[in-house]
């Protein structure tokens, strides 16, 4: 499949205090991403971990940490 990566994105959001719903919402994804995403299931789009990046206030690198 694509690369294997861990995802801190469920901390971040926690962090921000937005559900999946909410994160979804404001980066124009359907809350099942998010989960995938949470799991490290769905490898994000540039423009999805940027989007992202942005709704939570963190840098990319430390949200999805590649080996």
């Amino acid at each position: 499949m694509g690369t294997e990566f861990e995802c801190r994105l469920k901390f971040y959001r926690t962090a921000c205090g937005l559900t999946q719903e909410q994160l979804a919402e404001q980066v124009g994804v359907r809350r099942e991403t998010v989960m995938r995403l949470e799991k490290a299931q769905y490898n994000p789009s540039l423009k999805l971990a940027i989007d992202i990046s942005r709704a939570v206030n963190a840098p990319i690198e430390e949200i999805f940490l590649f080996p």
